[in-house]
């Protein structure tokens, strides 16, 4: 089992930023593939970026060179620094941890609203 805990979350005009953090506990965190979905309102959830246990990084068309991830394997947590925030990122925010054969996990959204 993995539980997770997303922060970081809440209101930024147009053009800014935010750091998302998710705190992981209950596994081995280095061997899970971690990765940040969103949705929006009246949308699917959707997937924005992960990162693999090898440390490979996967991003959205839409996020791609504003938004980065990383993981800190010593705290057990994954961020999404978001930069130049634009109208359409507003949504819910999951953190999501997965590993074949061990099962997929959710936390339970943290909410960002883009917005002047």
């Amino acid at each position: 089992q993995v539980q997770l805990v997303e922060s970081g979350g809440g209101l930024v005009q147009p053009g800014g930023s935010l750091r998302l953090s998710c705190a992981a506990s209950g596994s081995i965190f280095s061997t899970y593939t971690m990765g940040w979905y969103r949705q929006g309102p009246g949308k699917q959830r959707e997937l924005v970026a992960t990162s693999t246990s090898g440390g490979v990084t996967y991003y959205a068309d839409s996020v791609k060179g504003r938004f980065t991830i990383s993981r800190d394997n010593a705290k057990s947590t994954v961020y999404l620094q978001m930069n130049s925030l634009k109208l359409e990122d507003t949504a819910v925010y999951y953190c999501n941890a997965k590993r074949v054969g061990f099962g997929t996990f959710w936390g339970q959204g943290t909410q960002v609203t883009v917005s002047s």
